[in-house]
């Protein structure tokens, strides 16, 4: 059974303009021990799929799904249980996301506190052992610091480290590299890697950087317009992708263009929220579209444990 299991989320937020689809149909199998990524554009669904498997859904917003289950658990009714004890949190920007008035001693030590009962002295080496367990050097001096005195990669490790205080067992890490230049963002992906191997963590990570997929990540979904459109070990999905969605990101990646050659760019946007779709949502957007994909749900394609939602049949793909 797999520790995360997720098929046809969808989200609506009601607004007074109209109903918001913040996300459509997601569906996730995620496998105790794997990384697994999330990737898409903005406005994809990426963090509202986090959000909801938090139990951090907007107020009013309505959750369906055919299976939205954690370790067994329906997360409709037990997200809020599960939330910081079996399921953490690992933020895009830790600057934000840490107490800049607070010292770093008071910070960890609030969140051990929160979840075990244990002697001040006792959570203060907790703290200090889990700070050494991110690589960070000398966490004593670390402890006495406030964030502000702390680089960028030190503030993520710093957070991963309040992550682990919980005791989660399964992670969600919403665009971990973002704030981090790209040799620190290397450091963090691996030392999520060593924690996983190490610890028996599950990691959902979302990005929006295929070089994120390739490094990090054991298998991956792509996100189109609040559906998952294709999912697959990391190698499928980015040497053989099945989705032209899929193919237009790998395209337009730097390093797939000759040297001097123009980049490739994915035209149009992605449809509007609060817009119906009869069909694919990515027709408008790819280059070969038949009418048909306007027209009627895309039907799922596979190749071995590789799957994808299209059209166009696999030679032709």
């Amino acid at each position: 059974m797999p520790l995360l299991d997720i098929s046809d989320l969808c989200v609506r937020i009601p607004t007074p303009e109209g109903e918001v689809h913040a996300v459509r149909a997601v569906s996730l199998r995620i496998e105790r021990g794997e990384i697994h990524g999330v990737i898409g554009e903005s406005g994809c669904g990426k963090t509202m799929t986090g959000m909801a498997t938090l139990g951090l859904a907007p107020k009013g917003a309505r959750i369906e799904a055919a299976r939205f289950h954690f370790d067994g658990a329906d997360l409709r009714e037990q997200a809020k249980a599960l939330r910081g004890k079996r399921i953490g949190m690992i933020a895009q920007d830790p600057a934000a996301a840490l107490n800049p008035v607070l010292s770093i001693a008071r910070q960890m030590d609030d969140v051990i506190r929160a979840h075990r009962t244990l002697p001040r002295e006792a959570r203060r080496r907790e703290a200090a052992d889990l700070l050494a367990a991110t690589g960070l050097p000398d966490p004593g001096r670390v402890l006495k610091s406030y964030p502000h005195q702390l680089s960028g990669g030190m503030q993520q490790r710093v957070v991963i480290a309040q992550a682990l205080a919980t005791g989660a067992d399964f992670l969600i890490a919403d665009e971990p590299t973002t704030a981090l230049d790209v040799s620190v963002g290397a450091q963090v992906l691996a030392l999520l890697r060593k924690l996983v191997a190490e610890r028996g963590l599950t990691v959902l990570m979302i990005t929006h950087d295929m070089d994120v997929i390739a490094e990090a990540c054991d298998r991956a979904t792509v996100l189109y317009a609040g559906r998952s459109v294709e999912t697959g070990p990391v190698e499928a999905v980015l040497q053989k992708p099945g989705h032209p969605y899929t193919r237009a990101l790998l395209a337009a990646l730097p390093d797939a263009a000759p040297h001097g050659a123009r980049l490739a760019a994915i035209e149009g946007s992605i449809p509007p929220p609060r817009t119906r779709i009869a069909g694919c949502a990515f027709a408008p957007r790819c280059p070969k579209a038949m009418p048909v994909c306007a027209a009627e749900p895309p039907p799922e394609r596979a190749r071995d444990r590789h799957t994808w939602l299209c059209h166009l049949p696999e030679d032709a793909a």
